[in-house]
């Protein structure tokens, strides 16, 4: 009996996609994009898996009704943060939280699962799953201090020119103690140009108050593509 629990992001409606179908559930190969992502959760280990819906909400349960899943609401999109606040009480304080994207149909369950057991062998706080691109544009960085450890995420945006040059990037997927992660939720504000929650906060707060993060780079960077647009929808169908 594994301590995994998962959360998947699913709440967005996807606009680049030029259609009113919700964003995760556009197909790859005949299976919605949510799909490939709760298999590769469940075949990480994760027992419990909660579903973050949003736009169309109703539309994306009634395709997942089949799969025994928890569901959350996020009825205003206010951020990445603020989407996984919504899933507090499945949260709890008990084990561990990985939290996924809805769109990234390629990630798979033995990199998952690499990253869980790199997490409790190292007996980190948080664990992020990040990637070498050789061009890291729209990204954020993962920042290291001179020793090589993590430092920070910082957003393309707020990236100075020398932060810019970093290939190491943010897959958007993390493992969590779920204790520190439900602590963090709580104190994350929307203060910044956006006006939203973002989920990198809550990594910036465990550290500041001593936990430990690390940052493993996963072996194949197309595995955390994340699928925003038709022509993205055809390259992860050529790929998977």
């Amino acid at each position: 009996m594994s301590d995994l629990k998962a959360v998947i992001l699913a709440a967005g409606k996807g606009t680049r996609m030029k259609s009113e179908l919700p964003k995760v559930l556009h197909k790859v190969k005949g299976r919605t994009m949510v799909e490939y992502v709760i298999s590769a959760a469940k075949g990480a280990g994760a027992d419990k898996i909660c579903v973050i819906v949003g736009y169309k909400g109703d539309m994306v349960r009634e395709s997942l009704k089949d799969i025994p899943l928890n569901f959350a609401e996020q009825k205003e999109q206010l951020g990445t943060g603020h989407a996984v606040k919504c899933a507090s009480e499945f949260i709890g304080n008990e084990g561990t939280t990985l939290i996924l994207c809805g769109d990234t149909p390629l990630i798979k369950s033995e990199t998952l699962k690499m990253l869980y057991d790199r997490h409790k062998e190292s007996g980190n706080d948080v664990t992020v799953l990040s990637a070498i691109f050789d061009d890291p544009f729209g990204y954020g960085r993962i920042i290291r201090d001179e020793n090589g450890s993590f430092s920070a995420i910082t957003e393309e945006k707020d990236c100075n020119d020398e932060e810019k040059k970093v290939q190491e990037v943010n897959s958007g997927m993390y493992l969590f103690s779920s204790d520190k992660l439900s602590t963090a939720l709580g104190l994350i504000t929307n203060d910044n140009a956006q006006g939203e929650y973002y989920l990198t906060d809550t990594i910036k707060i465990i550290k500041d108050m001593g936990g430990k993060v690390e940052a493993v780079s996963v072996s194949d960077r197309n595995e955390i593509m994340g699928v925003n647009t038709v022509q993205q929808l055809e390259v992860a169908e050529t790929l998977i």
